[in-house]
């Protein structure tokens, strides 16, 4: 963790520069361009209001509680689908331009962090219109932020070096990601699920993310320390696997990409 910290500040300048360019690129010849980063997660809480919103009429606030799941989940969905191709799509950097590699992954995650950030603004609006009060506990939102960025990092780095050796993981991964979303109470109310399958809110990190933003929004108060804590786990052990794969397959990329 240290080493990769040590070279994120060595390297911050190109960092900064590709991060930037990222994200530039991903609005290139758009009428609307970044007001889509305020649209789009709008957009989405639209469509699963109408579908879903006389199915679970006893959500409190159903318009917050959909928004804010679908940006937690949104963002991670992108970061890591984004960072999946990392490598293999960055060949030619790769094999002329030394500098370390998870740089790579790390600039998708970041450049879509951007776009996270700015879905604040509507879901702090939505907030207001709504009746709900915006309260000191918004102050705790970074942690959480951080902490799901350092999650989609990990995931990034993961998928990234397996993309590399198994083209399939881009396949397999929109699938995934589809299945999780769905393991996710996004447009459903938490305590839907029986006792038999309780255990997948407890298995499931992104339940903790969401579930932290939604105290926030929605209830007013500042998480509990168990969820601070939970939180920083999910993150820690993600990095520490998706770094640990990375690390031990990078020397190997050149071959393969």
């Amino acid at each position: 963790m240290i080493r990769y910290l040590s070279g994120i500040k060595k390297y911050r300048f190109l960092l900064q520069q590709m991060v930037s360019r990222d994200f530039k690129v991903r609005y290139k010849k758009s009428v609307l361009g970044m007001f889509w980063s305020l649209l789009n997660p709008l957009l989405t809480m639209a469509v699963q209001y109408m579908v879903f919103s006389q199915v679970f009429r006893s959500v409190d606030n159903f318009v917050l509680y959909l928004l804010s799941g679908t940006i937690v989940f949104n963002f991670f969905s992108e970061a890591a689908g984004q960072a999946l191709g990392a490598i293999v799509n960055n060949a030619s950097l790769v094999k002329k331009v030394y500098m370390p590699k998870y740089i790579y992954p790390v600039t998708k995650v970041l450049s879509s962090g951007i776009n996270f950030l700015i879905s604040m603004v509507p879901l702090v609006i939505v907030a207001l219109v709504t009746g709900e009060a915006v309260t000191a506990a918004y102050l705790v939102l970074p942690y959480a932020m951080v902490c799901v960025m350092l999650f989609s990092i990990g995931w990034g780095m993961l998928l990234s070096a397996l993309m590399v050796f198994f083209r399939d993981v881009q396949f397999l991964w929109g699938v995934f990601s589809m299945l999780w979303m769905y393991m996710t109470p996004l447009f459903y109310p938490e305590n839907i699920l029986s006792e038999q399958y309780a255990w997948i809110m407890d298995v499931n990190p992104m339940c903790r993310y969401v579930k932290f933003f939604r105290e926030v929004v929605i209830g007013g108060s500042v998480p509990s320390p168990e969820l601070f804590l939970e939180c920083f786990l999910f993150a820690a052990v993600a990095v520490l696997i998706g770094g640990a794969v990375f690390r031990r397959t990078q020397d190997r990329f050149i071959f393969h990409i």
